[in-house]
């Protein structure tokens, strides 16, 4: 997992590359578009377009029977049943381009995900660092303790990057907390040591269009595939993982400024809705029935 998120993140570094001075929405609608063809070449040559085409008329002919013969119940219960059938034969139809087009997608959003989900932490800004220790971290006896259990760490900071509290210990979660303040924003690496182990955590802040991540994963797959933005933590290192809660971005469209909702990105509202656009603006072009 770690090669592929290696050659993903050189992919989107370069392809993101030109938009990095401009607003948000200029690279999105460049991507979204990059996105719909290459959704849409996929479509077409892994699905049946004479099937799908034919159940589509199957499909129009049930609601016009309804409009012709809205005085026969028989006939409507009949034409209703017809639709009902060809709308199921449909979403079977177009189940399988899904297959096709959805695992890609999912690793173009992950990547997007960590250049425009995220603000740039700006001057005064405080954040929270968490380290969480691996279960069974006790066990190796490498991880030194004071007389309380607590876990005794040691937090490198680079220049632009202040500790206003000592490290607070959360044993149920096996978490060690420190809050920063932001004085100089800057491409920053925060450094964590831990007994003889040492580990890093990066802070991109020098540009609002950068590859910024709240969490630096450990060794599950799992993990890495949903935060693949950095080299994720050494296998036989004592932590899971090491984390930042970083601000939600915006993208700024004429006339509507989209903020995060329910938990949904701004940009990923912004990159789907550019998607459909261009899907059904250049579905004739590429020949597509759906």
């Amino acid at each position: 997992m770690n090669l592929l998120n290696s050659a993903l993140r050189v992919l989107f570094d370069l392809l993101l590359y030109p938009f990095q001075a401009l607003p948000a929405a200029v690279g999105l609608l460049v991507v979204s578009a990059l996105a719909a063809m290459g959704m849409l070449w996929v479509f077409k040559r892994t699905s049946n377009q004479e099937r799908l085409e034919a159940v589509k008329r199957q499909i129009h002919a049930g609601l016009f029977e309804i409009r012709l013969f809205n005085d026969s119940f028989r006939r409507i219960w009949s034409a209703q049943l017809g639709i009902l059938r060809n709308n199921v034969t449909y979403l079977r139809l177009s189940l399988v381009p899904m297959l096709f087009i959805l695992p890609p997608l999912a690793l173009v959003v992950a990547q997007l995900q960590f250049h425009y989900a995220y603000a740039a932490p700006a001057a005064g800004d405080q954040l929270v660092l968490t380290a969480t220790l691996d279960e069974g971290w006790q066990d190796s006896g490498e991880v030194p303790v004071s007389a309380s259990g607590k876990p005794q760490a040691t937090l490198e900071l680079p220049a632009g990057l202040v500790a206003e509290t000592p490290s607070l210990w959360t044993p149920a979660d096996r978490m060690l907390s420190w809050r920063l303040r932001v004085e100089q924003p800057g491409d920053h690496v925060l450094g964590i040591h831990i007994g003889d182990q040492q580990f890093s955590k990066d802070l991109a802040g020098s540009r609002p269009l950068q590859r910024r991540s709240p969490v630096k994963p450990g060794r599950s797959w799992v993990d890495q595939f949903i935060y693949p933005a950095e080299v994720p933590l050494p296998a036989d290192g004592v932590l899971a993982n090491v984390a930042l809660d970083l601000a939600p971005a915006e993208v700024a469209l004429p006339g509507w400024k989209v903020q995060e909702m329910a938990g949904v990105p701004a940009w990923m509202t912004v990159f789907f809705i550019f998607s459909i656009v261009f899907a059904y603006a250049l579905r004739k072009r590429f020949g597509v029935v759906f």
